[in-house]
């Protein structure tokens, strides 16, 4: 990338707490607190449709059942994504990749999609996650980043869209993490935000990455995770922090 196109600050699965994750309701919930960009997980149908779910299973955010990567998504976005969250959203829908995008352009907004593979389709979901969002965001002035804690996954990703930007997300400091992430040819590396302190992200800078952090949520880490240099926060906090200017 010849520039960094995202802002400081990106929210967790559309509004993180205050509404049902990774649904419409969400993302309308956290532009509503003045947020302009949003990080959201994506995984594939059995008909092969990117659609937001975290889980691998149904059961913790949906009213179905059992694993969803075995349902077609004409069975999935009747689904009641809402109703465990509250009465209020009791109803919500799933949301595919293709209403997300809709959204996000329409409004000006930035994503980062967090390719979130069913187990044993890394590199699948990575391939067909880039394929749609090269199409759902032709001609976009900002495309997405496309990030994993997956390695297949992203390249797969980079097989078919070598021109996304990619980012390898880490929830600890395995050996090899920079020189993985380089031959990957990430743009960035996110990171829970225990792990980047100023040495760690000045590794990450030398090797020309963003350090990104999730998922922050105290006014204080936030502020020590700027001071060490971090370039962009994650999260649930929309209600705490006030992005818009940033």
């Amino acid at each position: 990338m010849t520039r960094w196109p995202y802002p400081r600050w990106f929210a967790h699965r559309g509004a993180g707490r205050l509404a049902p994750e990774n649904t419409l309701a969400a993302f309308r919930e956290g532009a509503r607190h003045g947020w302009r960009a949003f990080e959201c997980d994506v995984k594939l149908s059995a008909d092969g449709v990117p659609f937001l779910l975290h889980d691998a299973t149904l059961e913790r955010t949906t009213d179905g059942r059992g694993l969803a990567a075995t349902l077609r998504w004409s069975d999935l976005s009747r689904l009641d994504a809402g109703g465990w969250h509250s009465r209020g959203f009791a109803g919500e829908p799933p949301a595919s990749l293709a209403a997300i995008a809709a959204f996000v352009r329409g409004n000006g907004f930035t994503l980062n999609i967090e390719v979130k593979p069913t187990p044993g389709h890394e590199r699948e979901t990575g391939e067909v996650v880039a394929e749609h969002a090269v199409r759902l965001w032709h001609g976009a002035a900002v495309p997405p980043l496309l990030s994993s804690f997956q390695p297949a996954a992203l390249e797969g990703a980079r097989a078919r869209a070598p021109q996304l930007p990619r980012a390898l997300l880490l929830d600890a400091l395995h050996d090899g993490w920079l020189e993985q992430a380089r031959a990957l040819g990430c743009v960035a590396v996110v990171a829970m935000y225990a792990l980047l302190d100023a040495t760690v992200v000045a590794r990450v800078h030398g090797a020309g990455m963003k350090a990104l952090a999730y998922t922050v949520n105290d006014p204080s880490v936030a502020a020590w995770l700027t001071d060490n240099g971090v370039d962009a926060q994650i999260s649930d906090a929309v209600d705490r922090f006030s992005p818009a200017g940033d």
